[in-house]
């Protein structure tokens, strides 16, 4: 039978089935289009899974025991985040946008029964466990909402570190863990790490518990079932190591953070790769209800790691905390019998979790469940929920859910419930796989975006050998990249084009068909600006108008080299920014557009605010003139630069 009348057929026949179970069907998917599922959350009755569709704009009802979408809800923006209340009744849907909102939804019905106003890319929501308040971290503010559901009302903002992206909270209520995405240290600090930021519920107060140097794309965090626990999901990246090899993690590790919820303090850091075989981008993080198992979704390596928690637990209690300890105890033999000797060897200790971990590869599979090597795609595991000893995990380039069953150890077989017809990527849309994709890596160890989240940057410093040995450089945005060349800090590759292929060969240590470089280049070109979060209803403020009228003015000079429309004159220049490193004096001139989410600032990233830029590094003091300008005038200019 024909390929395209087959999959019409099928598509007609799930339709029917749909409608006459009595069920709104879900709305079509045109060509090239994608419903890009990001997250998948369990009805607490534990009959509905629903699907977060992040590009198709919509919440999707899927039916666990059909294994079929009964329904689904219309957003007024790309979904990224949901709760459901305790009796199944309400969704809470955070959507995204500089003027994001909540919105709350009929489970029943599907219909939007209300709108709560929140901030710049609001997502995370949580509720407390009584059901009174809702918590809603919002991405680019900065900051996390607090909202009074009796009144459907936000209470207050509260500040949070950068990039508040995932958070949990404790079984008591009392407290909130909010995961920022990225570092806020100068890059060139010898300790730079993401941070967790700790909400009392009660006061509102904060406090931070730091991750180990080296932790960023923090994207997961969950509490354990019995509440001692909080289990985070990132990338433990080794950035002060030369870029010279990949084996054992060199560049970039995949952890598992454990805090103590009481103490809230952090345990210990374990790693999810093997030895010889990386376990890239870790994604979410999850456990069973009897919190035996925990679940990591890795997004570059297409898999699900579960973990023996008590075994975990055990194991690290068991590990001596100093030298002497470890002397008395006779764990340091001389032999090397045990890979770590003190709690101080576990975040660098790559088989940890021999025994306790097993890695189950989501593997291509018939769009009805049967498993063979020719069957639809299965790539991009985003997030993961769990009924009793099956795990249901949204596959975000698959436009489909996998679902596989614990307790079948032996084979591990999937099947896939399909949410639409099996997407048909575009050029660009491979590009946008490739760039998330492990298997374009030697060993598996790191993917594009691992260093470049969301195609932006990471917040840390590399040395990377296009420019020699020793002289690190902060990491760049892939936001207007084939637009602005040349690339590099030191402009070493002429083309966007060029700086594609060298990473994939030098820092992949990969030779792949130039087809999918060809991808990656129409995927980075599609990259848009996000609103900055500086914006007022889309407008520069009355202090950014002012700063722009100080960034235009011929004697301070900025718009020489900062020129518009795209904010630079792609031009090297020396603006008095080497280092005690470096092996030259002029540097590409970057982009601004978006600066505001790029920090740290300039070639070595030692400035963590632009404030900083100026007041200390006196930028733009060679191509003009910084004198006679105010406090005043310097946050004017700030603030016009941050809304760019």
């Amino acid at each position: 039978m024909n390929r395209r009348l087959f999959l019409v057929l099928r598509i007609v026949t799930a339709c029917m089935l749909l409608a006459v179970a009595g069920s709104v069907s879900p709305p079509a998917v045109a060509a090239g289009e994608y419903l890009g599922p990001t997250d998948v959350v369990v009805s607490p009755d534990q009959a509905t899974l629903y699907v977060v569709q992040y590009d198709a704009r919509r919440i999707d009802a899927v039916d666990v025991q059909a294994g079929k979408v009964v329904r689904s809800i219309a957003c007024p923006a790309a979904p990224t985040g949901l709760a459901v209340s305790a009796d199944g009744a309400k969704l809470f849907i955070t959507c995204e946008g500089p003027n994001g909102v909540v919105c709350i939804a009929d489970a029943a019905t599907g219909g939007i029964v209300g709108q709560i106003a929140v901030g710049h890319t609001p997502g995370a929501p949580v509720l407390s466990p009584d059901g009174s308040r809702l918590y809603v971290s919002n991405r680019f503010n900065n900051n996390i909402s607090v909202i009074d559901l009796a009144a459907n009302k936000e209470l207050q903002r509260v500040p949070a570190i950068r990039d508040p992206i995932a958070a949990a909270i404790s079984k008591d209520g009392a407290t909130l863990f909010v995961c920022n995405l990225l570092p806020v240290d100068p890059a060139d600090s010898y300790d730079v790490a993401a941070e967790i930021t700790v909400l009392d519920t009660a006061s509102l107060a904060t406090s931070n518990i730091r991750l180990l140097n080296g932790s960023s794309s923090v994207y997961s965090i969950c509490v354990s079932p019995d509440g001692k626990y909080a289990y985070v999901a990132h990338i433990l990246s080794r950035y002060q190591m030369p870029t010279t090899q990949l084996e054992r993690g060199w560049m970039n590790t995949n952890a598992l953070s454990i805090v103590d919820v009481e103490t809230k303090s952090l345990i210990n850091t374990v790693l999810l790769d093997d030895i010889d075989l990386g376990a890239s981008n870790p994604y979410a993080v999850t456990t069973t209800a009897d919190g035996k198992t925990i679940l990591v979704s890795h997004a570059g390596t297409h898999e699900v790691s579960a973990i023996n928690a008590e075994g975990l637990h055990q194991k690290l209690a068991g590990i001596p905390k100093t030298m002497e300890e470890a002397k008395a105890t006779g764990r340091y033999d001389g032999r090397g019998t045990y890979s770590s000797v003190t709690v101080n060897d576990v975040p660098n200790d790559l088989a940890f979790l021999v025994d306790l971990r097993r890695r189950i590869p989501l593997r291509r599979g018939g769009h009805w469940g049967m498993i063979n090597d020719e069957g639809p795609l299965v790539n991009g595991p985003r997030g993961l929920d769990v009924i009793g000893t099956k795990f249901y995990v949204a596959l975000y380039f698959s436009d489909a859910l996998a679902v596989v069953d614990l307790e079948d150890k032996a084979y591990y077989p999937i099947k896939l419930i399909p949410l639409g017809p099996e997407p048909q990527l575009t050029v660009a849309r491979r590009g946008h796989m490739f760039f998330h994709d492990a298997d374009l890596c030697f060993q598996k160890w790191q993917s594009c975006a691992s260093c470049h989240p969301d195609a932006r940057v990471d917040a840390l410093n590399w040395d990377l050998l296009n420019d020699g040995l020793g002289n690190p450089k902060n990491n760049k945005s892939m936001l207007l990249v084939h637009q602005t060349p040349p690339s590099m800090s030191e402009g070493v590759r002429s083309t966007g084009e060029d700086a594609v292929r060298a990473g994939i060969r030098h820092i992949q240590f990969m030779v792949r068909p130039e087809e999918d470089a060809v991808a990656i280049d129409e995927y980075l070109k599609t990259l848009t600006p996000v609103p900055s979060p500086h914006l007022v209803d889309g407008q520069l403020s009355a202090a950014a108008l002012r700063g722009k009228a100080i960034f235009f003015n011929e004697k301070v000079g900025c718009a020489r080299c900062h020129p518009e429309p795209l904010y630079t004159d792609l031009k090297m220049h020396n603006v008095g920014s080497r280092g005690k490193y470096d092996r030259r004096n002029d540097f590409d001139t970057p982009s601004l557009i978006e600066v505001w989410r790029t920090a740290p600032y300039m070639h070595d990233g030692k400035y963590s605010t632009l404030k900083e830029i100026f007041t200390e590094g006196r930028h733009g003091a060679i191509g003009g003139s910084l004198d006679g300008l105010s406090e005043q005038d310097i946050d004017d200019l700030v603030e016009f630069v941050l809304s760019l």
